[in-house]
């Protein structure tokens, strides 16, 4: 077997945990918070913890990985995601089980770091749309499987077992790429420092808006501390881009990348695409529930979108490779839009095979996306900078996810009570919402779609203006230029 067939292996078993892990927990939620007693918060943050650990470190450790070797690192997040599933299957507590999620949170943020680069790392430049498009099958397999599994480890046996299923595979997962990787990493940079204050900043910044929207949904947004939690997010975030421009010495963020009009577009791009669709499959869900289906049945929506990305995926990636990554994405988008618009119109009464449709469709879009715009990321980022890029991607991805989870909380909140979120939220909402609560529902539901519809839209004018360039020369951290100096380079339109 070739390597880069068995390098895509060993990402495919991280991206086949993470897969099964994001779908199986929303399916626990209640049965955690019915074992461990905990509160609104506590139950919140379960999902919030894990997020927040992925999102926050991904980006410095896609530049540790650059430095001192991707193959070491890549292990390092399966024996870190291990032991967290084992823990948090082992959880004797709600504060516990949070705690235990980020340590998790942590794992993934090691592997996701690290499994683009790899992947870039060990295909040809023009078959990169391929590799990330064979992507599309592992992910949507692996979130079928975790609807699949969930919904029998919870009706047969303990929700502690959702956890614990990851341990045979990390342990697997772990062996076999301690087996199979070549070790890689940037020769050119090992006089460089991770950037610690910037990483702290960062982790900061988000953990004050997450915290922040917590407590707005449980003591109001009114409340002294939820108001000095939202507004030190962005000093916080202010004070890291100010650290990372102007006072440090081995920035996480490369400026050089962003002098790359295609890397600079690609990025906006996925930052705002997952900004706007992240809560797409939260809200459906909820809007099954209120409709008098269990949070299962709900899930079971899921299903046609992950297939349908699944069979779109590698075709898009192969159709990347030939024409480029431009009009591919933006395809992609303006599908995943007009979808959206069309589920801002759902009533109580739209037949299920009309929602069903609906999300096969949305998963189209999301198949012809992701590929050709990873692809065109991890292609305009210069050779031996992949974990950098990758870690740039999956944070500004990831803060996107963060910031659609937190703002549909709100919006929820505001147009119905914070109780019924709540039990929509852990799937232990039973009936019917009531004719006055599914019409303010709807409403909430709508808007919020429609803000996505906008933000699709001006995602793909982005998509459509990145144009292709060639990968930027790397350079050391002592040529990086600063932010006023940084000048684009111009695109050759494709």
């Amino acid at each position: 077997m070739e390597y880069k067939w068995k390098a895509f292996s060993v990402t495919a078993v991280g991206g086949i945990m993470a897969a099964i892990d994001s779908t199986i927990v929303l399916l626990a939620l209640l049965p955690i918070a019915q074992d461990l007693k905990t509160d609104y918060v506590t139950i919140i943050w379960v999902v919030v913890a894990y997020l927040l650990a992925n999102t926050a470190l991904v980006l410095s450790l896609g530049r540790i990985a650059d430095i001192y070797g991707r193959k070491r690192m890549y292990n390092i997040g399966f024996v870190v995601f291990t032991i967290g599933s084992l823990l948090s299957g082992l959880a004797f507590s709600g504060i516990s089980l949070v705690g235990f999620r980020a340590i998790q949170g942590i794992g993934a943020a090691l592997l996701t770091a690290n499994s683009f680069a790899i992947l870039s790392e060990a295909f040809p430049r023009e078959e990169r749309g391929m590799a990330f498009g064979m992507n599309s099958i592992v992910w949507g397999s692996g979130s079928i499987l975790g609807i699949v599994l969930g919904g029998l480890i919870i009706t047969f046996t303990s929700w502690r077992v959702i956890f614990l299923i990851n341990v045979p595979i990390g342990i697997f997962g772990t062996l076999w790429a301690y087996r199979t990787l070549r070790e890689s990493k940037a020769s050119d940079f090992r006089e460089e420092t991770v950037d610690i204050p910037a990483a702290v900043l960062f982790t900061l910044s988000l953990m004050a808006l997450l915290i922040g929207v917590t407590w707005g949904l449980l003591y109001g947004w009114g409340a002294s501390d939820t108001i000095t939690s939202l507004v030190a997010s962005p000093i916080l975030f202010a004070a890291f881009l100010f650290w990372e421009v102007y006072a440090s010495k081995d920035p996480i963020i490369p400026i050089d990348f962003f002098r790359n009009r295609t890397f600079t577009f690609s990025i906006v791009s996925a930052l705002l695409q997952s900004l706007a669709l992240f809560s797409v499959n939260f809200l459906l869900i909820f809007y099954m529930e209120g409709r008098g289906f269990s949070v299962l049945t709900a899930s079971y929506l899921i299903v046609p979108m992950a297939i349908v990305s699944s069979v779109v995926g590698p075709f898009a990636g192969r159709l990347t490779d030939r024409i480029g990554a431009r009009y591919v994405a933006s395809g992609g988008l303006a599908i995943q839009a007009a979808v959206l618009f069309l589920l801002s119109r759902l009533t109580v009464s739209t037949p299920l095979f009309e929602v069903a449709i609906l999300e096969a469709g949305f998963g189209a879009g999301g198949g012809l996306f992701w590929p050709a715009n990873t692809s065109a990321i991890m292609s305009a980022a210069p050779h031996g900078r992949y974990g950098a890029a990758s870690g740039i991607m999956n944070t500004l991805r990831n803060t996107g996810m963060v910031m659609s989870f937190a703002m549909t909380l709100t919006a929820l909140t505001s147009v119905i009570s914070s109780r019924l979120v709540y039990q929509l939220f852990v799937g232990n909402f039973t009936g019917s919402l009531s004719n006055a609560e599914a019409a303010s529902y709807l409403s909430g539901q709508s808007f919020a779609f429609e803000i996505s519809v906008v933000m699709l839209l001006l995602c793909v004018v982005f998509s459509l203006l990145r144009g292709t360039t060639n990968p930027p020369p790397v350079r050391s951290s002592a040529e990086q230029p600063s932010m006023a100096q940084a000048q684009p380079i111009p695109a050759d339109p494709k």
